[in-house]
């Protein structure tokens, strides 16, 4: 059986790729190109970030294939976690492994360091994609197994089910910030403890709205936009206390902040970088902590401006 900690990861947080090509969401070739994303690539690696998370449907498969490109150029050892999606026409456990051999083509490599289910759409039964995780264990695909968005019950089950085949459940990824803790109220942080079970945090930065970067006179477009714009005035207070607390660590920014109160909460974020700036800032994060006071302030702090 194999743990979290049987990765031997150096780093306490990973980075986040879903912008790596997504025009939708994240106006990929608008604000930012290919240049600025291997810069944020060798950013992350040379900061002693080599957790790179990624899925099949990032940009179509840009996001992996821009990955394969600079791991190639720079000749660089990462830790690589992508995702298999299983919508409605994927109905056969093989499915998933010809999904994984295509990842790997792009990804240029012959193994992935960790296989996920992107989300719990159980055309199938659970069990089908649970068995064909293991499945892709014993071809040698992948070295470890995750889950994405599941909740408590259906992660115990993905747990059990890969448990009695002989492979660990390594991890859930879900969304979980300072401004959106459903884990913790929903249970999946407490089955994650009870399991061994990782919580892998995205968007542990609200999208960047924790960032302190936007305000009531700087405010996000599209999908981010119409998601926080209305809360801005709030999230400038709760982002003042940050790098208030922030300076008494040697002035670390407010994502630095939040990115270790994430860390000091048992779970390991991967925030995204688009460039150079932003992956050697979220790198900051690590080597220190928060003490316990400053938690419960940002805490108490969080919870009346939660959107």
């Amino acid at each position: 059986m194999n743990s979290w900690s049987d990765l031997k990861l150096s780093c306490e947080l990973g980075t986040g790729t879903w912008a790596w090509g997504d025009k939708r969401v994240w106006g990929y070739g608008k604000g930012y190109s290919d240049n600025d994303l291997r810069q944020a690539f060798t950013a992350s690696i040379s900061s002693g970030i080599n957790f790179l998370d990624t899925a099949e449907v990032y940009g179509f498969g840009k996001s992996e294939r821009l990955i394969g490109q600079f791991m190639h150029e720079q000749s660089s050892a990462v830790f690589l976690a992508t995702k298999f999606m299983p919508v409605p026409w994927r109905l056969r456990r093989h499915d998933l492994i010809v999904a994984l051999e295509n990842s790997l083509k792009r990804l240029d490599v012959h193994e992935v360091g960790l296989y996920q289910i992107h989300q719990p759409i159980h055309l199938r039964s659970l069990n089908t994609w649970m068995d064909a995780l293991v499945e892709a264990v014993e071809m040698g695909l992948t070295r470890f197994v995750g889950v994405s968005n599941y909740n408590a019950d259906q992660m115990k089950r993905a747990h059990d089910r890969l448990a009695g085949l002989g492979v660990t459940l390594l991890s859930n990824q879900v969304e979980y910030s300072l401004l959106h803790r459903n884990p913790e109220a929903n249970g999946v942080m407490k089955a994650c403890h009870e399991l061994g079970v990782k919580l892998i945090a995205y968007s542990p930065l609200a999208m960047g709205i924790l960032a302190g970067k936007y305000s009531s006179h700087h405010t996000l477009k599209g999908y981010r936009g119409i998601r926080f714009n209305r809360y801005l005035s709030q999230i400038e207070m709760l982002t003042g206390l940050l790098k208030e607390i922030g300076q008494g660590h040697g002035g670390k920014s407010a994502s630095q902040v939040v990115l270790n109160w994430c860390i000091t909460k048992d779970t390991f974020p991967i925030p995204g970088a688009k460039n150079a700036a932003q992956a050697a800032e979220n790198a900051g994060a690590q080597g220190w902590r928060l003490t316990e006071e400053e938690v419960k302030r940002i805490e108490g702090a969080a919870e009346a401006m939660r959107p």
